[in-house]
């Protein structure tokens, strides 16, 4: 299972992106806006109490949201930065820069669908499944 953590309600179209992907493949997720900065407890409790095996994390701006929760968690986290001011370059900077022992996978600005792809590789890996059934 995945859980899709978006910073803001504004990163809905980048949310549609991911989960057309992991609805294509029948992957199980949940989706859930939570701001790293305005609801730093509502989001550690999702991230302690998840089931998931893998996050991904949509986040624009400051983009704080992925580092907070590879910050919270031993599971991969794939961040998603979201185009806002400076085209998404200030959150593309955020997500990348994260400190030794805080590792976030990042794909490109506004692309969901790798995010998911990515998700889905890591899942295959996990579980044994040959990724030539991906």
């Amino acid at each position: 299972m995945i859980d899709v953590i978006a910073g803001s309600k504004s990163d809905e179209k980048i949310v549609k992106k991911t989960t057309k992907v992991l609805d294509e493949y029948q992957i199980p997720y949940t989706i859930s806006y939570i701001s790293a900065h305005r609801d730093d407890e509502k989001l550690a409790v999702k991230v302690i109490n998840s089931k998931a095996d893998i996050f991904i994390c949509i986040a624009g701006l400051a983009a704080a949201l992925p580092g907070v929760v590879a910050s919270m968690s031993k599971k991969p986290v794939i961040g998603v930065p979201v185009s806002a001011a400076l085209n998404g370059l200030d959150a593309l900077l955020s997500i990348v820069q994260m400190p030794k022992g805080v590792p976030v996978a990042t794909v490109g600005i506004d692309n969901g669908e790798n995010a998911a792809h990515l998700a889905i590789r890591i899942l295959k890996l996990k579980n044994g499944t040959s990724l030539n059934d991906y």
